[in-house]
């Protein structure tokens, strides 16, 4: 298949040099020294926009559940390390990616199971989806774990999980920066020698002391680059939305967004990967908008679709989908009397920390894509 053609690239300052033989016979010449002629790839290593090597994807609920449940009985969270059906973005199954640089995957355990402690380069975490008595340790804080909370495992921090002997099945979403991690040739690795570690605080230490809005503890001396918060519940977050619905008509491209901050900065939770959690309310139609950044979607509330490069993905509660990077797109709420909400995270501090993040409307029909497929 030949290369489309971008007639922008037939300018002085791009490359557009015609080859001949003589220059064929001088590549050939580079090429054995591991050198190359950097007309040959400019054009395609400087794009003008971003070129995004993901597709716009959705995991449905309904199509995965069992599945993943079907592994509690095929391997142990021993024998497995982290007991996960990871969610495979088909552009980037090179580096079992969801979106971008961006992991994600669905895990499940039994009560009782606990997988063991490790800790790693890449930041991580969780959304939970359905059970009771789930936890996790997060270097020595043990926090329990709701419906729709979402919970921090940052980089270099010896965690583990499990559910309590008298919980239910368990079910979460796993989010995490490995593919950016290996990228950047930067990941490590490690078990706890004990293999489990022991809590060193009262339960629940965590958010009894920062989860509070807007306090913090006098004799705070929190030091570390992410948030002291683990766990920001789903009630607190609901009713942040709710109460911020009364104050803001809210963005026109994302309806009423609050992003999970950092009690003591006010930054984001962590140093590579940010969350969000927005409220679509009744038939709201958001206007469509494009970034930098991916982002990676679970809808924790209601039903609706969102277009995304033109296409139409309708979506229901527990549903995952992703956008990737410089992607159209828009979001949209089918019910008339109830509010939908999704939870996303996304690597936008990375994007801010390196000077790259940008954003732009779509400013033509009012602001919506053409709708060309629908999944």
């Amino acid at each position: 298949m030949s290369k489309q053609i971008d007639e922008r690239d037939r300018r002085i300052g791009r490359a557009f040099v015609d080859d001949d033989e003589k220059l064929q016979a001088y590549y050939r010449e580079l090429e054995r020294h591991e050198t190359g002629a950097l007309w040959t790839v400019a054009n395609d290593i400087e794009p003008w926009e971003p070129v995004a090597h993901s597709v716009p994807m959705i995991w449905r609920h309904a199509d995965l559940r069992e599945p993943v449940l079907r592994s509690l009985d095929l391997v142990s969270p021993e024998k497995a390390g982290r007991r996960v059906v990871y969610l495979r973005n088909p552009r980037r199954k090179e580096v079992s990616a969801c979106c971008g640089w961006l992991f994600s995957g669905i895990q499940a355990m039994r009560p009782g199971e606990k997988a063991s402690s490790h800790r790693h380069a890449a930041s991580a975490l969780r959304f939970i989806m359905e059970g009771a008595g789930a936890y996790t340790i997060v270097n020595g804080h043990k926090i329990t774990l709701g419906l729709r909370d979402f919970v921090l495992t940052p980089n270099g921090t010896w965690h583990d999980h499990g559910v309590d002997e008298g919980g239910e099945i368990s079910m979460w979403q796993d989010g995490l920066d490995i593919p950016l991690a290996n990228a950047l040739e930067a990941n490590f690795y490690a078990v706890h020698p004990d293999v489990f570690q022991k809590p060193n605080y009262p339960v629940n230490d965590s958010p009894l002391s920062y989860g509070a809005s807007g306090l913090v503890p006098v004799d705070d001396e929190w030091q570390r680059p992410y948030s002291p918060l683990l766990r920001y519940s789903w009630d607190q977050t609901y009713a942040a939305l709710l109460d911020y619905a009364k104050a803001s008509d809210g963005s026109l491209y994302d309806g009423i967004i609050l992003r999970y901050s950092n009690p003591r900065t006010g930054g984001h939770v962590m140093q590579t990967m940010g969350a969000h959690m927005q409220m679509l309310r009744p038939g709201e139609k958001t206007r469509a908008h494009r970034h930098t950044g991916n982002v990676i979607y679970h809808v924790a509330k209601g039903s609706g679709y969102s277009v995304l490069g033109g296409q139409r993905f309708d979506w229901r509660e527990k549903d995952i989908f992703c956008v990737p990077a410089w992607t159209w797109h828009e979001h949209v709420n089918a019910a008339d009397r109830d509010d939908s909400c999704l939870f996303s995270f996304n690597d936008f501090p990375t994007m801010e920390k390196l000077g790259f993040y940008r954003e732009e409307p779509y400013l033509e029909n009012d602001g919506h894509q053409p709708i060309t497929r629908i999944f």
